[in-house]
């Protein structure tokens, strides 16, 4: 029974552990053991573009709450190269993801081109239903201005 508590309050303690990409860390008070965490995320295949994603998590808890929001921002170059490697389906692809609860609780975002308004989408959202929805947040970046953005496409749409 104890090496169970003790695995259980390591567990807890190793999700709790500082992360490198934190930015921020606000506490919510004196009387609450949760904080808002806010954490920097490099797009590893859009390089120009990071995201901030600002989420809830309890101390020594075994879940954190599954709120969460996310903004994404053009912080350098984005090229028609860097486009050209990403997943373009409907669904997109998965770029980050993080446990929120040792019980199958994961946080992820997912990036999902929108070719006919050359915009990325940064999704971000939880794989457990809570309180009976499923908590996401989405933020966009749009490629006007970049060398991936082109100038077929604001013509086509145009002529349409």
């Amino acid at each position: 029974m104890i090496k169970k508590i003790a695995l259980i309050a390591a567990l807890a303690l190793s999700m709790t552990a500082c992360d490198s990409s934190e930015v921020g860390d606000v506490s919510l008070g004196i009387f609450t053991l949760k904080d808002i965490k806010v954490s920097n995320l490099d797009d590893e295949k859009i390089a120009g573009v990071t995201c901030h994603i600002a989420s809830i998590e309890a101390n020594l808890s075994l879940s954190d709450p599954s709120d969460s929001s996310i903004s994404c921002r053009q912080t350098g170059d984005i090229t028609p190269e860097m486009i050209a490697t990403i997943d373009k389906s409907k669904s997109g692809e998965i770029v980050f993801k993080k446990s929120k609860s040792i019980f199958f609780k994961t946080m992820k975002v997912r990036r999902i081109y929108d070719a006919e308004n050359q915009t990325l989408l940064y999704l971000s959202y939880t794989t457990k239903e809570t309180d009976g929805s499923f908590k996401h947040s989405l933020s966009t970046v749009p490629l006007w201005g970049t060398k991936a953005y082109t100038e077929s496409a604001e013509i086509s749409s145009v002529s349409q």
